[in-house]
């Protein structure tokens, strides 16, 4: 029930605490009573006849000698510090603190002053043998009270408690770090562009200077069936030239009548023509179809339209208009009834015509849930605390991923998706929402009731960040994802998985040579 918590059996520290404050109890019992049958034994008398002759004896000796007095006190301390060394040895074999070190001077301290004990309650006359015996006494009673005092700290549970409770704190604050620094280089990692890609886009660049007219010529040639609603139609956005040409190969390659796929490839203006240059040089096999655009050529992507270009334009520089495209599909291919959307970090390993026959029952989405148990609910990427989640939205709804995603563009116009996204995203503009560098939480808020759920075959996630994906779910799977930061065309990839992305990398085309991709 809401506001209600359910009783914790004592772990951790509570036990820990109970159990050594039940063992200091012990101890003090046992010091007591170790302590009580030595004054008992000192002070009882008895019944033997030659006992009680040799305390006359003694009473008058110690009467007439004030070393013998000394001596008797001695012997006191010493039998006292005896119990407590050996009390503090079972202590220390109990609790295991320092066993063999510390257990063994205990022990050994303890033997001595058992010893001494015993000679100290002997009747002796003679002065002068007394003499060494008080110092060697004396000697090992402060021995015993300087490692008594130096155990204590050692001993005092309430001490170590703190102790380990700061050791702990400590070293969560060194994990946090340490996470949050990790965090930080991988998506830097990712995030940045290596040399081989910014060389491979700057000779793409130079080819398309060097013959403007030869590519301006292809690219005005289009094919006619390019919105030809009977065919399959893929969009990829991304601004990497390798990555995108990886996700058709593998598509092409394993599709089954590859002429009747199309990939629709928009990306930022900076990059088209190097996009342009790479897929006139290189021709989509199988009579596949590949048109590229550069997102400046949507007209009705402007600020008084969209508030993702408004916040852009704004100097908004944790969100990509490249990234929010995904949003704009009706309004980007008004022609067409279904398109699936594929991201630049997938490698397609099976023919995907089976998506356009998967029975969305009305539903705008097609895509993999990832929610198991209480993980990867919307409650991890939504703020409930703001009212206009909390009152639209179930925290313990099931998310879903981007990667592959089929989307019925008919239902989408019925639902008015996109009025939905652009109502939250201005509603997030300050970010209180979710996180607005992460794309995935507004399709959350804009598919939510309207997503219907894919065979997880389908797609296979987590070969960008997690090295025990099992073999059997990879070698079954349509369509495999590296998300996360270890991107195959990064050093930081995992050597594992890395060979299922290069065998579709065009390794004829001749400017990756020049750029050392070492694939």
């Amino acid at each position: 029930m809401a506001g209600m918590r359910p009783a914790r059996p004592v772990t951790g520290f509570g036990a820990l605490f109970s159990y050594k404050v039940f063992a200091s109890a012990v101890f003090t019992l046992l010091s007591l009573a170790a302590l009580s049958a030595i004054l008992s034994s000192s002070s009882s008398s008895p019944p033997s006849h030659n006992t009680a002759s040799a305390a006359v004896r003694r009473r008058g000796f110690l009467a007439s000698d004030p070393l013998r007095a000394r001596l008797d006190l001695i012997y006191r301390q010493a039998a006292d510090h005896s119990a407590l060394a050996t009390a503090y040895a079972a202590y220390a074999r109990r609790l295991k603190l320092d066993s063999s070190r510390q257990l063994g001077v205990f022990q050994g301290l303890a033997a001595t002053l058992s010893d001494l004990s015993t000679r100290l309650a002997a009747p002796v006359d003679d002065e002068d043998a007394l003499r060494p015996l008080e110092k060697e006494a004396k000697d090992r009673i402060k021995l015993a009270r300087q490692l008594v005092g130096e155990s204590k700290e050692a001993f005092d549970t309430q001490l170590k408690i703190q102790k380990l409770r700061d050791t702990i704190f400590a070293v969560r604050e060194q994990l946090h770090r340490a996470k949050k620094l990790g965090a930080l280089a991988g998506s830097i990692a990712a995030g940045s562009t290596p040399k081989s890609l910014h060389c491979l886009a700057m000779r793409l660049m130079e080819e398309r200077i060097a013959h403007p007219e030869t590519y301006r010529r292809a690219a005005s040639v289009a094919p006619a069936d390019l919105a030809d609603p009977d065919l399959y139609h893929y969009a990829i956005f991304s601004d990497n030239v390798i990555a995108v040409s990886v996700v058709i190969n593998s598509a092409i390659k394993n599709a089954e009548e590859p002429s009747k796929h199309v990939f629709h490839v928009v990306t930022d203006p900076m990059y088209l023509a190097a996009m342009q240059v790479w897929f006139v040089r290189r021709l989509p096999a199988r009579g596949a179809k590949v048109e590229v655009r550069s997102l400046a050529e949507f007209g009705f992507l402007n600020s008084s339209y969209s508030p993702v270009v408004r916040m852009v334009e704004g100097g908004r520089r944790d969100l990509s208009m490249l990234d929010h495209l995904r949003f704009y599909l009706p309004e980007m291919y008004p022609k067409l009834r279904r398109i699936v959307l594929l991201e630049d970090d997938v490698v397609v390993q099976k023919d995907l015509t089976g998506l356009w026959r998967v029975d969305l029952d009305g539903m705008v989405n097609g895509a993999v849930e990832t929610c198991f148990g209480g993980f990867r609910r919307y409650s991890r990427y939504l703020n409930f605390s703001i009212p206009q989640v909390r009152d639209q939205f179930s925290p313990r709804a099931c998310a879903w991923a981007y990667g592959v995603n089929v989307f019925d563009l008919d239902a989408w116009r019925r639902e008015r998706c996109t009025d939905r996204f652009h109502q939250y995203q201005s509603l997030n503009e300050d970010g209180t929402l979710w996180n607005p560098a992460s794309v995935l939480p507004a399709g959350l808020v804009t598919f939510y009731t309207t997503t219907k759920p894919l065979d997880k075959t389908w797609h296979v996630m987590g070969l960008g960040y997690n090295p025990s994906v099992s073999p059997d779910e990879i070698r079954n799977a349509a369509v495999i994802h590296f998300d996360g930061n270890m991107k195959p065309w990064l050093d930081v990839a995992l050597n594992q998985y890395k060979h299922l992305w290069t065998k579709y990398v065009d390794t004829e085309m001749d400017f990756l040579q020049l750029c050392n991709f070492g694939i």
